[in-house]
């Protein structure tokens, strides 16, 4: 049935996509920005959630909502397992290392034949409620829903003791090592985590799209990801939504208003000049990102902070 207004299954395809872009940036943002561990193979992840629901309800004749859980966790086993190297190299070496990774899960996906090879995966079922099937208006309620607890869940992360020893490993994992903190454990458990993250968003994408192949999650994917936090900020929940929202909507809004002067052949030409225009802004006038965190001490022990003004120290 068509729904005019906000409701065209169009517009509404485009508040779908960005809710799961969003998934994507808060997992990806566990990983980089609250735990300091560089990646660009977060498409990965994304393609290993897509591909195990899509396979999981296709070839298997699973129930569409237990796919989708298996691929979460499913994929949070996979993302720390692909995470260990984190725990031998660092920083610019990671980034290289994961960039990998992702490339290969791509040749996997697209060489592979349970993944269906380059034809990919087709017929990929939508999920029902009471025996009707969640589309258009049904569907866009389902990823708020999903993407208001991923929202909620990183918030809990973040403010407990497991999110300030991410920030400890970000700022000096020597430090973190001194102080006790098990960085083996929770250098494994950021990635697993954001990984997670990833999977729903690509078991979301495979049940709404209802067909998966290996283009859909290449390297250009994962450095949209990168680049829509580091201009958000790193670290920032807020920097997630704004960073994630604006680079998605802008390409939304010159498709949908068709302006003269662009070529729309060109667009994702386009798009990617501005994304590379926007890095060189924020890293020129604001390396932190509109709402990065980063230069925030970590407050390894708040309760303390009262006493410690009390005798005219700084907090730490």
């Amino acid at each position: 049935m068509h729904v005019d207004g906000f409701l065209n299954p169009y517009y509404v395809d485009i508040v779908v996509f960005l809710f799961i872009y969003i998934l994507l940036g808060l997992g990806l943002n566990l990983i980089t920005g609250y735990a300091g561990q560089v990646s660009l193979g977060h498409a990965a992840f994304y393609g290993i959630g897509a591909y195990t629901s899509a396979i999981l309800s296709v070839k298997g004749g699973m129930n569409v909502w237990l796919s989708i859980f298996l691929a979460i966790v499913i994929t949070f086993v996979i993302s720390a397992l692909l995470g260990l190297p984190s725990l031998r190299i660092r920083e610019d070496f990671l980034a290289i290392t994961t960039l990998g990774l992702g490339l290969i899960a791509q040749s996997f996906f697209k060489n592979a034949e349970i993944t269906g090879g380059a034809y990919g995966i087709g017929s990929i079922p939508a999920p029902s409620l009471f025996g009707m099937e969640l589309t258009n208006g049904g569907y866009l309620l389902l990823v708020f829903l999903v993407m208001l607890l991923g929202i909620y869940g990183v918030k809990k992360m973040v403010a407990s003791r497991i999110g300030r020893a991410w920030m400890v490993i970000r700022e000096d994992e020597t430090v973190a090592q001194a102080m006790g903190i098990n960085t083996f454990y929770y250098k494994v458990l950021v990635f697993a985590i954001g990984g997670a993250y990833a999977g729903a968003g690509g078991a979301l994408f495979a049940h709404k799209v209802s067909f998966v192949s290996a283009d859909s999650f290449g390297t250009t994917i994962s450095l949209t990801l990168l680049s829509m936090i580091v201009l958000g900020g790193l670290g920032s929940i807020r920097g997630t939504l704004f960073g994630v929202t604006f680079l998605y909507l802008v390409p939304e809004i010159f498709r949908i208003f068709e302006f003269d002067f662009m070529d729309m052949k060109n667009l994702d030409v386009y798009k990617m000049m501005i994304y590379g225009l926007l890095m060189i802004f924020v890293m020129r006038y604001r390396p932190k990102g509109i709402f990065g965190n980063l230069g925030k001490k970590v407050q390894l022990f708040p309760s303390s902070r009262a006493s410690v003004k009390k005798e005219g120290e700084r907090v730490a």
